[in-house]
């Protein structure tokens, strides 16, 4: 296909005879690129390597001492934020990029052992007393920073997650699961208001300029909160309020992922959507009587759910064909 796309080019006259020659003898050299393997293997290190020290902490928590973990953990955190702070370039409202992308990891090393440093402290030392959210406040505050000076989506995430655990949300896989949603239907409203803010804010940053190329990170968490949080809440007596939020936040991310040309907004704002539209289907059936019908409905079942995989790669189809 790329060879047909290159004589297209040549035969058009955009590209010279010469240029067509040359790009023919670079792909005969089968050169590729390493590239994202390299990064993929830097972050695994990054995860190894706060791993573990929490598992010598763990380990050897009777035998070190507490103060000498501690000051190791400060230690080594500091050694880290000397290096990206000395290599930064400082803070800047558009993008800015380390002139080695080792020093982006560096910086999430940094963060996620100040996140430990902290709570190891807390835990401990009750340092912030019994105000738990305290101790969550401060890495959330410091992942901000660093996020926004070092210009680094690892630290941001960390930063919207501990936000999130702030104000009682927990987005770890497990409570996903067990959905604690269901415990607490504060938790709900909490989950759509922070949603909502982080969506307001994408909104502010795009009019004065400051970091852009966040607000797809920030949209990706705002989608998945409010999309749960609504879906686990139509199985309720109320659901009709969170039918209408779920309809909502479609709509908003169906435009926004074409306005930002992102395949992963889109593909999870269709599934998100498509799961809330056959609970409400199965609320509006429970007020029918399919006594009579219910061998058709079987029958038909399956061919829903085919044609439902069939729409789907339409669509995804048409989106990829669209922003193209």
């Amino acid at each position: 296909m790329n060879e047909q796309a290159t004589r297209s080019l040549l035969e058009k006259k955009l590209i010279s005879e010469e240029q067509f020659t040359q790009i023919q003898t670079y792909r005969n050299l089968n050169i590729f690129s390493l590239h994202n393997e390299l990064k993929l293997f830097l972050y695994l290190s990054v995860l190894l390597f706060t791993g573990g020290i929490g598992i010598l902490i763990y380990q050897n928590i009777d035998t070190i001492g507490h103060i000498a973990i501690l000051s190791l953990l400060l230690l080594v955190t500091a050694i880290c934020f000397y290096f990206c702070f000395k290599n930064a370039s400082g803070f800047k409202k558009e993008e800015v990029l380390f002139p080695n992308p080792l020093y982006d990891y560096l910086v999430l090393t940094a963060v996620i052992l100040s996140c430990t440093f902290v709570g190891y402290l807390q835990f401990q030392y009750k340092a912030f007393g019994t105000d738990y959210g305290l101790a969550t406040l401060i890495p959330t505050i410091i992942s901000f920073i660093c996020a926004y000076y070092f210009d680094n989506k690892s630290a941001l995430t960390i930063a919207i997650t501990g936000l999130a655990a702030y104000i009682g949300i927990s987005v770890t896989p497990q409570d996903l699961v067990h959905n604690k949603f269901y415990d607490d239907e504060s938790l709900s409203y909490s989950a759509i208001i922070l949603g909502g803010l982080l969506i307001l804010y994408t909104i502010y940053s795009s009019r004065i300029k400051l970091k852009t190329h966040f607000n797809i990170i920030y949209l990706t968490f705002a989608l998945h909160i409010i999309s749960i949080a609504s879906i686990t809440n139509l199985v309720e007596d109320y659901w009709f309020f969170f039918a209408l939020i779920l309809a909502g936040s479609t709509f908003y991310f169906y435009k926004i992922s074409y306005e930002l040309s992102s395949i992963s907004l889109y593909v999870f704002m269709i599934i998100y959507a498509y799961i809330g539209i056959n609970i409400v289907l199965f609320k509006i059936f429970e007020h029918i009587d399919f006594s009579d019908l219910w061998t058709l409905f079987v029958l038909l079942l399956p061919a829903y759910f085919v044609g439902s995989i069939v729409l789907f790669i339409k669509l995804i189809k048409k989106f990829n064909k669209e922003i193209a």
